[in-house]
């Protein structure tokens, strides 16, 4: 199983690379294959359909973000984890840098494109993260405002759309990260519509 984990991830990391360098147009199970020194037979072992592959893709690039959340709500006292808007500031430091994936992002978005169904698993990713945010004991609109101010970043950063950079982007980060802190818990009314 190690040697077929492997060897998938090699081959996504071939498409990425593929993808970077010479656009989604060359994406092509024969040009992964050759990308990742393998044979044709090789890559459809592995994903039977280039759709296959770029399944494979974006849940490569999600499990990479939820590991960064992980990461970043390993810190601290256990207590911590559990306290209102914990989830949400893991999510804050796992976007607060520019993505060193962002090739890997930008690839895939223009991979997806031309098959806006391949988006469905990014799609129910995103409402997953949402459902979370919305539970962290934080208002759960003020919860949106921060995934909303987040992807903006991202979109921002990915697009050169003068994207904050230095002091700037530091204030920006911990002004979300104040609002997602406990003294913003959602009131007793708010969690209450919520479990309805």
């Amino acid at each position: 199983m190690g040697t077929q984990q492997t060897t998938r991830q090699q081959i996504i990391h071939a498409a990425f690379a593929l993808i970077r360098r010479e656009g989604v147009a060359r994406l092509t199970i024969e040009a992964v294959a050759q990308e990742a020194g393998l044979s044709k037979g090789g890559v459809l072992y592995h994903f039977k359909t280039k759709e296959a592959l770029i399944q494979a893709m974006v849940a490569s690039l999600v499990e990479r973000f939820d590991a960064d959340i992980e990461i970043a709500r390993g810190g601290g006292p256990e207590g911590a984890r559990s306290a209102p808007g914990s989830w949400l500031r893991a999510y804050i430091r796992a976007s607060a840098g520019p993505a060193e994936e962002d090739g890997d992002t930008a690839a895939l978005l223009a991979a997806v494109a031309t098959d806006p169904s391949l988006l469905a698993p990014l799609q129910e990713q995103y409402a997953r993260w949402q459902a979370q945010a919305e539970a962290d004991g934080v208002d759960p609109a003020l919860a949106t405002v921060i995934r909303l101010a987040l992807d903006g970043l991202w979109m921002a950063d990915l697009f050169g759309l003068a994207p904050p950079q230095g002091a700037l982007r530091e204030l920006v980060i911990a002004t979300l990260e104040r609002m997602a802190s406990s003294r913003n818990a959602a009131p007793p009314s708010s969690k209450a519509a919520q479990n309805k």
